[in-house]
């Protein structure tokens, strides 16, 4: 592993030297740690090699940024990578995207390990995929683990590339990995306590306010000591302290279900949270509701064309899809079809379905693959069904 500077400009002057696109993979300590900084950076490329760079010793990877930046670079799940990449001062200029390019195919497995035996028949070993990356030094085994998920990358791009042109989808693979490319981060999720698994069971909202406050305390914890939330106190425990409703600090110390390795070492901070809830004035509501249509399952009674529109369009959609031969939610994410379905432009026609898909994400492709098709069956279920021929008496 290169920690040092010397190795380090060795490594980005033989990297530059290289040619061809270049794999790299990001090893982070989800799990373990609180930030999703990257702890291991693996790189390889033709003519140069594989190296693996450890971003805290290093901090500057701007020597490596000009050495590779305006090559391909080929990820695997790059959604989940660019992030961390970036945070480390790496962006590259363009992708190929193996796990999404196996998508776009139809493979029917699509994990790195699964897509690199089906494309060069060599089994990979992922037994260290949820080790905790922040660990000094390195084990070699993890070391080994590491470099090759790189190591075959660039071969498994140009199998996967070979199908795309066989298969027609050249395009379509480069435009979306364009879009992965240049999508905005999401914005901060509007009150993430809600997601506190196992909050449905508490009611009022006194008591939800009591929840938020120890979300809040146990999250500002974490950042602060750079440990993954639900390694201090799960959220389980969380929510079994709101519910045991203690009324001393010393009440709170004796509920068996507090548990977690922060939950005695900092019971001030957890009991001045539950007091901070108790005193508030600003209550959270009880319910929110999305931005979005109710659940399919109510439409029937709510709103009955927009079910009639959704069960007309689903499956056409998933016709199209099949046509193509890759799964459906690659066409066209289901969200989009219901929200289409719920409120359709209007008039109804194919450029205004295809806007409003536009504004919803979808790309130009996928609009010209289900926009009409959409159409004729929003149209479609419109229509009476014919009534069954009398019989003769």
């Amino acid at each position: 592993m290169i920690d040092e500077a010397p190795g380090f400009a060795r490594a980005c002057t033989a990297l530059a030297a290289g040619h061809g696109p270049v794999a790299v993979d990001v090893e982070r300590a989800s799990g373990f740690r609180y930030s999703q900084r990257a702890y291991l950076i693996q790189v390889f490329r033709r003519g140069a090699g594989a190296f693996l760079f450890d971003p805290p010793a290093l901090g500057d990877f701007a020597p490596l940024q000009a050495a590779i930046g305006d090559a391909e670079w080929v990820l695997h799940a790059a959604s989940q990578d660019l992030p961390s990449l970036r945070e480390a001062g790496l962006e590259p200029a363009a992708i190929f995207d193996t796990e999404l390019a196996a998508r776009l195919l139809g493979r029917e497995r699509v994990g790195l390990g699964a897509v690199v035996e089906e494309e060069l028949g060599i089994a990979l070993a992922k037994a260290h995929s949820a080790a905790d990356w922040s660990t000094r030094p390195l084990p070699d085994s993890w070391l080994e683990y590491a470099v090759l998920d790189v190591l075959h990358l660039v071969d498994v791009r140009d199998r996967l590339a070979a199908a795309l042109a066989e298969q027609g989808k050249t395009e379509i693979a480069e435009e979306e990995f364009r879009a992965v490319l240049e999508r905005p981060a999401r914005p901060p999720r509007e009150d993430p306590w809600r997601r506190l698994s196992g909050l449905h069971t508490v009611r009022g909202r006194r008591a939800l306010a009591v929840a938020r406050e120890l979300w809040t305390a146990r999250e500002d914890y974490a950042r602060e000591v750079d440990t993954s939330p639900g390694r201090l106190v799960p959220d389980r425990a969380l929510v079994a302290a709101v519910l045991a409703d203690p009324a001393t600090k010393q009440a709170l110390a004796s509920v068996k279900e507090f548990t977690g390795r922060a939950s005695r070492s900092q019971l001030d901070r957890w009991w001045q949270a539950i007091e901070r809830g108790r005193a508030c004035s600003e209550l959270p509501i009880e319910r929110v509701s999305g931005d979005g249509p109710p659940p399919p399952r109510v439409w029937r009674d709510r709103n009955p064309a927009a079910d009639a529109r959704l069960k007309a369009a689903k499956p056409a959609v998933d016709a199209v899809a099949a046509e193509l031969g890759m799964p459906v939610e690659n066409l066209l994410t289901p969200d989009s079809l219901r929200r289409l379905s719920w409120s359709p432009p209007e008039p109804l026609d194919a450029a205004s379905v295809g806007a409003a898909l536009a504004t919803l994400g979808a790309r130009r492709w996928q609009i010209e693959r289900t926009a009409q098709t959409i159409v004729e069956a929003f149209v479609d279920s419109t229509q009476e069904p014919p009534s069954a021929p009398e019989e003769a008496s």
